[in-house]
């Protein structure tokens, strides 16, 4: 049972739910806060102007709606806005929105009716899912996925799988339910840990490469980092010397400087892991945020106008984190260039093993620069651009919804990456066991080598790099 109350909502909470069965209930206390919302924006649209309520949206703004309208205003509100196109978005994307998004509720600000939070409640514990397209949010409130919900949930539109009774809603509850980012926060959330997660394996990953590369351990000293103590870069070093075994003064290297690919691991690895742990403390903030547009202030006895529903904080960390992540999955490149090079391995090229003229793993750098190219593409900058709509009234825009989705694709991208490598190291260490003795990442290596084929003729190597991909998220916890 997980008890959403508006305010403690984590990450992995997110992630959980969107990828389990979990019933899920509203905090009493958060449904009280809701409720007395509620209640004070209705005394509140009596006596003034409140956006969206008694007023039109966007350019109609000053748009007064008549005080007959009835819920009819609303439902037009909704049915306008729900012009999404594209696929679907994914179950768990959709799951997490969903839960996202009544957490966003039982924060209070919104003054949409209180029934709406146990109806998502029980839209999450039952299984049923609305269908919502991907596309038509640009980082100002992802109001065609919400719109969609909201119909769905009002019995107006059909469900995608699963069922509820409908749930009334009133002029009220349009603008108030569909004013939140929770979609395009549900795929940030989903991706960041994903990201997270391939972080964490490479550098158990790297670690295998660095034993069979005969690594220098110089470049991951404790004097080194303790020099230049970025975060990230620290404790990626101290990673690395716990896998690798490094107490006291550990035998040097083949090599008085490694390639980048080893040496230079912490110092570019570092800021990847740093990037992500700003995202998460962002997301964080975020999913358990009064956002709506305009919020009620339980604590002022008022309404206010603003612009939470701008996502710029999450646009810049999800740019950031998908370059600095490209930068790590190019060392992983670099990593595989190196052990298929027998200067560097002492092993025969592309760690064949067969005839002359046996290609090994020659096609891994293919499949690897394939996917480093569409990572590469995938980590270009939202933040760049921007857009002006609504006759000029709402002229700037983050573009986090593109954010997201392309953060999703970068980890993707960069688990192909890793798979590649991840295959050659293990290969390489079958050629030559003898390289892990004692050493700590030998259980992630086991592991890997009772999963990976240990045919090392030539052959496809397809149902190896899938294999390899799925058990990155295993040896993450190496």
């Amino acid at each position: 049972m997980l008890v959403v109350d508006g305010r403690t909502l984590r990450c992995a909470d997110v992630a959980l739910v969107a990828g389990h069965d979990v019933a899920v209930e509203v905090a009493p206390a958060a449904a009280e806060r809701a409720e007395a919302a509620w209640r004070l924006v209705a005394e509140l649209s009596a006596e003034r102007e409140i956006y969206g309520r008694t007023t039109g949206v966007g350019a109609n703004r000053d748009l007064t709606v008549e005080e007959d309208a009835g819920p009819e205003h609303g439902h037009r509100l909704l049915r306008s806005h729900a012009g999404g196109t594209g696929g679907p978005l994914p179950a768990p994307t959709v799951r997490a929105m969903l839960l996202i998004r009544l957490n966003q509720l039982a924060a209070g600000g919104s003054g949409a009716h209180p029934r709406l939070l146990p109806a998502l409640a029980a839209t999450l514990s039952s299984g049923a899912l609305p269908r919502v397209h991907r596309t038509g949010a640009i980082g100002t409130g992802d109001l065609t996925v919400l719109a969609e919900t909201a119909l769905t949930l009002s019995g107006e539109r059909p469900w995608l799988s699963g069922s509820l009774p409908p749930v009334p809603l009133d002029t009220s509850d349009a603008l108030a339910f569909m004013s939140s980012n929770a979609a395009t926060l549900a795929e940030a959330v989903l991706a960041a840990l994903d990201l997270d997660r391939l972080l964490r394996a490479s550098h158990v990953v790297a670690a295998l490469s660095y034993v069979v590369l005969g690594g220098s351990p110089e470049a991951y000293a404790t004097p080194v980092h303790a020099a230049r103590p970025h975060p990230g870069q620290v404790r990626c070093a101290a990673e690395l010397r716990r896998l690798l075994g490094m107490a006291g003064l550990p035998k040097p290297g083949r090599r008085i400087q490694d390639p980048y690919g080893l040496r230079a691991f912490p110092q570019v690895q570092g800021p990847a892991l740093d990037a992500l742990d700003y995202l998460r403390e962002i997301l964080t903030v975020e999913i358990n945020a009064a956002t709506e547009n305009p919020m009620v202030s339980l604590s002022a006895r008022d309404v206010f106008h603003h612009a939470h529903f701008h996502t710029a904080y999450v646009a810049v960390a999800l740019d950031q984190a998908r370059a600095t992540v490209h930068h790590v999955a190019e060392l992983s490149a670099a990593r595989l260039g190196d052990l298929v090079e027998p200067s560097f391995t002492d092993l025969p090229a592309f760690l064949a093993s067969g005839p002359p003229g046996s290609s090994g793993v020659m096609i891994l750098e293919y499949v690897a620069h394939d996917a480093l190219a569409s990572l590469r593409q995938a980590a270009l900058p939202v933040t760049l651009g921007t857009a002006v709509v609504s006759r000029g009234v709402e002229d700037h825009a983050s573009f986090a919804t593109q954010a997201a989705r392309q953060a999703t694709e970068a980890a993707a991208a960069y688990r192909k990456v890793l798979a590649c490598e991840l295959v050659a190291a293990v290969r390489a260490l079958r050629m030559r066991p003898a390289d892990l003795m004692d050493l700590p990442v030998r259980a992630a290596f086991e592991v890997a080598e009772a999963e990976l084929d240990p045919d090392l003729a030539d052959r496809p190597l397809s149902a190896d790099l899938d294999a390899a991909a799925a058990l990155l998220d295993t040896i993450a916890d190496f």
